[in-house]
């Protein structure tokens, strides 16, 4: 018997925890937290022991899928391509590129070779119906961020070993370890915060894990987040509490921000938050006069109708009171490779622009050169010209994850040609008429190319394969390919060859007269890995190809196998910006002229019964409920319902009820509990494992249902295109 020790970051949710693997000929027997890591600490949660379930799942893709007569049949890799070349390159040329459009979801960011070769697919396809999951949950705090710092990543994070005081704002990292703030052992770091005598806040409407463990916990009503926050900045020029701090040099816009808040007064927005206006102004002076101390929010200010000024305002606040860009407050990471705001001239840029092009029939502005995907199924539906007739999928199942998914079930039926790339025959994928299927997370390598920018401090790994791989092409290689075929090239490409020709474009390109240098540098490398190699080279630690001795090499983090510590974060104002005026814009027009909106909304009559979502740490999305590590124990897709209400609605504890809205029905088990805020009700996002032509079979036994076979596709943020996902009216009976 051969034993052997590997090292992997571990894929399944944003904290990216480092763990220690033992294999023994070729079966994984141990998976533990990595206590040499020096990012993760030896941290891990039930989610990175499921890695062994994931691979060994016997309902995991291992060969491309081939629809054939209403039937998903095994086929070979060249056979896959072959349909793929015969059915897409005729679509485009007779309907046009626009007819083509693409979906990506979550899990690509968690695999650098998907995420660094998809854009290569997108340019090929030429298509202007770009979606992802980002419109489910993040897009508004990447555009309010773009707005404020210039670029989409520059995203302000908690300094959470230093910080004497966080406020949290519809977050739960405890559950979550984070999010759009990669942050393993939230609860450790939490623990740590209040042992040298800090406090954490909670601002939730349900008293979440995070909440529990909190110093106090203040319940509002969702999708109030806007006015509370826009109340604590008016509270901050009432009272003279305003500080610039450290950044005061290089900030636009504080007048025209006091002038925008001037009619949220404390008073006048605490009935709609549901929440006094004493707690208000209390919170916002402990906020001004405590020296390091951050304010962090997430999901449910994001997947709200306002979750773009939400996002904003939480970045004001947390200028306004002196704490951004300061230790112990909020601040930004230095990516060791990839981050845009790392490369070119520091401290000016050409910023952000929205809205290049609208989608057909919504006219949504596009984001991030992506249209919000509640407007997917109407693209397919409504007939003319750029109508979607045939669609990509990588690593997503909208079906489940966004909005309406009955609808989006019937739309992707009505296609002419769909192509998916995922691991499973899930709600999506099976209507899918070629399936090719990604590779087991244990089997590639892998650098964090996203949320390196999104880390609670500095650092660098890299994960080699745990096990060896199969006789398959590659998941970039397969991207490339499908890009090949949609630019008419030849299926038998040599797709080595155009990776080869492709790179040496770009290095040409980029260094000129140095560009042989860099070839012959990067000599012996392919694909992700070898952008990799470049990046980490000519990053903010890199090497320079020679030119910084002591500087990063792919080599040097390779051989660190627990990771490289590149210390705690750092002022980065005003290196960071890439403004075009070179400030802090705190006041984007697009921002002030949205105001108004949320000021006519204040006074609204708030629904009787509202639903939220929730996160669970043996959960992540769609995809994880077919592990048995991880689906063990009591059911988790319950609907949670304040007892008080439950009286009053008639619902009994264990017993179904019919949870319906203006969009759909669901039946779930009810579940009392105290911790929600009487009139929310809470059920998980990411069930509702039952329909017909899934292979999913351990999460079928309990399927769950399908949080987003409520919510409403047309509702959305109007600024960012972000779905509403929280504080949906809803009625419940048993």
């Amino acid at each position: 018997m051969t034993d052997s020790t590997h090292h992997r970051i571990c894929p399944l949710c944003e904290a990216c925890c480092g763990l220690e693997i033992k294999v023994r000929d070729g079966t994984v027997t141990q998976i533990r937290g990595d206590a040499q890591d020096p990012f993760s600490q030896g941290y891990l949660c039930p989610k990175a022991v499921a890695l062994k379930d994931l691979h060994d799942d016997p309902d995991r893709l291992r060969t491309p899928m081939i629809k054939r007569g209403g039937v998903h049949q095994p086929a070979t890799w060249d056979e896959a391509f072959a349909e793929i070349a015969r059915r897409l390159p005729p679509l485009q040329a007779q309907h046009g590129r626009h007819a083509v459009a693409v979906a990506v979801g979550n899990p690509v960011a968690h695999k650098y070779g998907l995420f660094t070769y998809f854009p290569k697919l997108a340019r090929a396809l030429g298509t202007r119906n770009v979606f992802s999951a980002s419109s489910l949950d993040q897009v508004p705090k990447q555009l309010s961020c773009g707005l404020m710092f210039g670029h989409w990543m520059s995203v302000p994070l908690p300094d959470i070993s230093r910080t004497q005081l966080l406020i949290v704002i519809g977050a739960n990292p405890l559950a979550s370890n984070g999010s759009l703030w990669t942050v393993p052992d939230f609860k450790g770091k939490a623990k740590a915060l209040q042992a040298r005598g800090g406090r954490l806040v909670v601002i939730d409407p349900r008293r979440t894990e995070t909440a529990a463990v909190a110093n106090a916990h203040h319940a509002i009503r969702p999708g109030a987040d806007v006015f509370l926050l826009a109340a604590m900045v008016n509270t901050l020029f009432a009272k003279g509490w305003v500080r610039l701090g450290a950044v005061a040099e290089w900030v636009n816009g504080v007048d025209e921000v006091r002038q925008a808040v001037a009619a949220f007064t404390p008073e006048a927005v605490a009935q709609r938050c549901g929440m006094a206006a004493d707690t208000i102004v209390a919170l916002t002076h402990e906020l001004a006069h405590t020296e390091r101390a951050a304010v962090y929010a997430r999901i449910g200010t994001c997947t709200q109708t306002f979750g773009t000024l939400a996002s904003w305002l939480v970045d004001v606040l947390n200028l306004l009171t002196g704490h951004l860009d300061a230790p112990g407050g909020v601040m930004f990471t230095k990516a060791a490779a990839f981050a845009s705001n790392t490369q070119g001239k520091p401290g000016s840029g050409r910023g952000i622009s929205t809205g290049r092009h609208q989608s057909r029939v919504s006219g949504a502005p596009e984001v991030m050169g992506e249209q919000p995907m509640t407007c997917l199924a109407e693209e397919i539906e409504t007939a003319g010209a750029d109508q979607i007739r045939a669609l990509i999928t990588v690593a997503t199942n909208p079906v489940l994850s966004a909005p309406n998914g009955p609808r989006i079930a019937k739309a992707l039926e009505s296609l002419d040609f769909m192509v998916s790339m995922d691991i499973y025959l899930n709600e999506t994928t099976r209507h899918a008429d070629v399936i090719l299927p990604g590779v087991s997370p244990l089997q590639d390598d892998h650098f964090d190319v996203t949320f390196g920018q999104l880390s609670w401090r500095n650092q660098a790994r890299y994960s080699a394969p745990v096990l060896p791989p199969e006789d398959r092409p590659t998941e970039w290689q397969i991207l490339l390919k499908l890009a090949a075929i949609a630019q008419g090239q030849k299926v038998d490409v040599d797709v080595n060859a155009l990776d080869d020709a492709q790179f040496a474009q770009d290095v040409q390109r980029q260094f000129g007269n140095h560009a042989p240098a860099v070839m012959q540098a990067t000599q012996g490398l392919r694909g992700p890995q070898r952008l990799l190699e470049l990046g980490l080279r000519t990053g903010p630690y890199g090497d320079a190809f020679g030119q910084k001795p002591d500087g990063l090499t792919l080599a040097k983090v390779q051989a660190a196998t627990s990771g490289l510590d590149l210390g705690e974060l750092q002022p980065r104002v005003p290196e960071l910006l890439r403004t075009p005026s070179g400030q802090i814009e705190l006041a984007p027009r697009m921002l002030l002229a949205d105001l108004p909106r949320a000021w006519a909304d204040v006074h609204a009559c708030a629904p009787e019964l509202v639903i939220i979502g929730r996160r669970d740490v043996r959960s992540n999305n769609s995809w994880m409920h077919n592990l048995p590590t991880l689906a063990k124990g009591p059911m988790r897709c319950t609907v949670l319902v304040n007892p008080a209400d439950a009286a009053r609605l008639q619902l009994q504890d264990g017993k179904l009820a019919c949870i319906s809205s203006a969009s759909g029905q669901v039946q779930a088990l009810v579940e009392l509990s105290a911790d929600m805020m009487p009139g929310v009700v809470s059920l998980p996002h990411g069930w509702g494992h039952d329909l017909p032509g899934s292979q999913l079979a351990l999460a079928a036994q309990r399927p769950g249902a399908n949080l987003n076979a409520l919510l409403d596709d047309q509702q959305r943020d109007p600024l960012s295109g972000n779905a509403v996902l929280s504080g949906v009216a809803v009625s419940v009976r048993a």
